[in-house]
Parts: structure tokens; sequence; C-alpha cells
């Protein structure tokens, strides 16, 4: 259902969001919220690059979707007066596609590189030498007549992106020099970005609607940007554009949204091994298969957000439901003597 998916935290390659998404980006860190203490490590990297007339050291992004990491990417480049390319994993298939990327570079420029994780192996491969020696190693031919072929890159800057920095290959990890994760944000801060992203879009919200929308936002900005999107169309329709704690209760009520921030999916998850497996543990496997859902949206999506905010815990045994999750659903029943509320 797409109300279920309204608080998904990924683009899903859909143009009109991510347009949406742009419009709100922040182009410096005196509008970045959140992220405090990456923000004053990458300011005073950038001040030591500037100061040295050399670009950036390479930056690895990571943690769950919709933090900022994009964003982030663009501020840099922005505070650093550099052109950033921008480009995913998926999207380099070959080593050639690569090649072409890094020799179009200018001295000072930047590569982002979104889900970088997902880098075929031979690309890797390639990129070590570049990251590390700016020279790009290419064989021309096959066979007993191949011949490699070395060539020098401009000095540039790649920033990666990921939301598995366990699946990154150590010897490509090990090339950037600053690793940086990407923590949920507080209340007060989304609150801060809703308003901001209100000023922008020229949307009038009350403060207490604001922080409101806050609480339910799965503390990541890109859901809180989506949510404040879908209530301005309830409060265009069904009121006079204006957004109040009365507009944002009733259009929260019509996405199936709690006061967690909870969507139907994520109450299935946790109902699925409350009520299958008398609140754990049990398998992501075993969860995937009984709610229909993938892995991976599991482990990166729902997880994340729901051990956030003490819901489920992850042992070695498989998964586990909270006292506190069983509140929340109106449960009185309990997971184990081992349980204790985050």
């Amino acid at each position: 259902m797409a109300i279920e998916r309204i608080v998904q935290a990924s683009v899903n390659d859909d143009p009109q969001e991510e347009q949406f998404e742009n419009t709100l980006r922040p182009k410096d860190f005196a509008n970045y919220v959140g992220q405090e203490r990456i923000k004053q490590n990458i300011k005073l990297a950038i001040a030591a690059a500037k100061k040295r007339g050399e670009p950036i050291d390479h930056v690895l992004l990571y943690g769950p979707p919709g933090l900022g990491k994009t964003t982030l990417a663009s501020v840099i480049a922005n505070e650093m007066g550099a052109q950033i390319r921008i480009t995913s994993g998926p999207a380099i298939e070959r080593a050639g596609d690569l090649a072409s990327l890094l020799t179009n570079l200018q001295d000072g420029d930047i590569l982002f590189i979104d889900e970088i994780h997902r880098l075929h192996r031979s690309v890797e491969e390639v990129l070590y030498s570049a990251m590390e020696d700016f020279k790009l190693d290419i064989m021309l031919g096959k066979g007993p007549t191949a011949k490699s072929l070395r060539l020098d890159l401009p000095r540039f800057t790649i920033i990666g992106a990921t939301t598995r920095t366990g699946a990154l290959a150590a010897p490509l990890r090990d090339r950037f020099g600053m690793l940086h994760r990407l923590d949920f944000y507080t209340v007060d801060e989304i609150a801060d970005i809703i308003t901001r992203a209100a000023k922008i879009l020229a949307i009038s919200i009350d403060p207490a609607a604001a922080r409101q929308l806050a609480e339910r936002s799965r503390l990541t900005p890109r859901i809180a940007n989506r949510l404040l999107k879908r209530v301005r169309d309830y409060a265009d329709v069904n009121g006079d554009g204006i957004i109040d704690t009365t507009i944002t209760t009733d259009a929260l009520a019509m996405l199936e949204i709690d006061g967690l921030g909870l969507e139907p999916s994520d109450r299935r998850l946790l109902r699925a091994i409350i009520d299958n497996y008398k609140g754990g543990p049990v398998g992501v496997e075993t969860i995937a298969a009984i709610i229909a859902e993938e892995r991976s949206t599991i482990e990166d999506f729902h997880e994340p957000y729901l051990m956030q905010i003490g819901l489920l815990e992850r042992t070695p045994r498989g998964r586990r439901t909270t006292p506190k999750a069983h509140k929340h659903l109106g449960d009185n029943k309990t997971s184990g003597p081992q349980q204790k509320l985050v």
C-alpha cells in the first residue's frame, strides 16, 4: 500500500521526490541542522585543506538512509568551492565507466558515489590506485599481447555514502581519510528542519504542529520533509492551508502513522514476533517470510529506528521485542524475564 511506504527513507528513483529533496537541501553548514560533531570535524578539515591549497581528503559517510549523506556531500563541495559529480555504485557497471568519470574530473573536483558498497569488485580495484596515488591503471587488449597503461589523474576527492559500511571491502574502506557515521536527529533538530522547509515552501505551520510532526518523523530529515508535504496536501484540501495540531493529527491518522512514527509495516513486524514467537528471539529471515518483506528492507529501514527507540533488540539468537513494544501495541504480555526497558 502507498500509505505504508509514506515514511520510507529512500527516494526510490522518483524524479518529483528527488526534485523536492533538492529544493530543501541546505547549501552550507550555516543552514545544515544537526550532526554537530561531524560538522565540526569536517569544517576543520576544509579549513586545513584550503590553507594548504589541496583538495579535502576522501570522506566516507555512513548510516541509515535519509539522514543527509548526499546533502552533506553537496555542502562540503560548496564550502570547498569545488564542482561535484554525483553517481552511484550500481550505475558504475564496468571499470571503463569509472575511468570515464575520473578522467573528466578537474583538480579539486569532488566525485560523490552513493551506495558505494554496491560497486563491482573489478571497479573497486581500479579505484584503489586512483584514490591513493591519483593514477589510473588501464589494461589494453587481452591475452599475451595485453599491455598496462598508467594515466595521471587530477587531485580529486571521493565522497562515498553507504548504509552498509560492513559490506564495504576493507582495502577500499581503508583508503578513506575520514569516516563519519551520521546519527539519528533529535526531535528539536527535526522540528527546526521542518520549520526551515516550511519557510522555503511558503507553508504556514504552527510551532506545536511542527514539533508534533517531528515526533512522528522517525528522527529522519527526509521522512520529515515528506510528511510535511503530505500534511500540506491535507491542509489545502480539508482546511485553509494552515497546518495546526488538529490538521496534523487528522492527516497522520489518515496516513496510519502513530505517536512514535511507526507505520503499519512496523507494527506488523513487531506483532509478528509477539504473536508467532511470544516476543522472540526469532531470525530475521523468518520475520521477512512472515511479513512478506525483503530482509534488506527490515535491516536497513525498520530495525535501526525500532532499536533506536527501544522497541526491538538484536541478539545472537535473533530479534526480540521489548516490554516497551508490548506496551505500545497494547499487549500486556512480556517476551521473557531477560527483557529490559531500553
